[in-house]
């Protein structure tokens, strides 16, 4: 899908920043990996990213801190 923006279209690049099936493949053949260990290590180092910005000083008050909405 833009597996960024989770539409549910695998394949389907709508902006050139998008990142596809086939990126994330690449990704993984070239770690070694399966796609789904590739796609589980993705979801657990963007949820270390999230806690290290929450233990941010600054975190708070940014407006696109975890937790807050814009």
């Amino acid at each position: 899908m833009c597996m960024t923006c989770g539409c549910g279209e695998v394949d389907k690049r709508h902006h050139p920043t998008d990142i596809t099936r086939e990126d994330l493949q690449r990704a993984a053949d070239g770690a070694g990996i399966t796609l789904r260990e590739a796609a589980k290590n993705l979801g657990h180092s963007s949820d270390e990213v999230s806690r290290a910005h929450s233990r941010s000083p600054l975190a708070a008050a940014l407006p696109w801190s975890v937790g807050r909405r814009a």
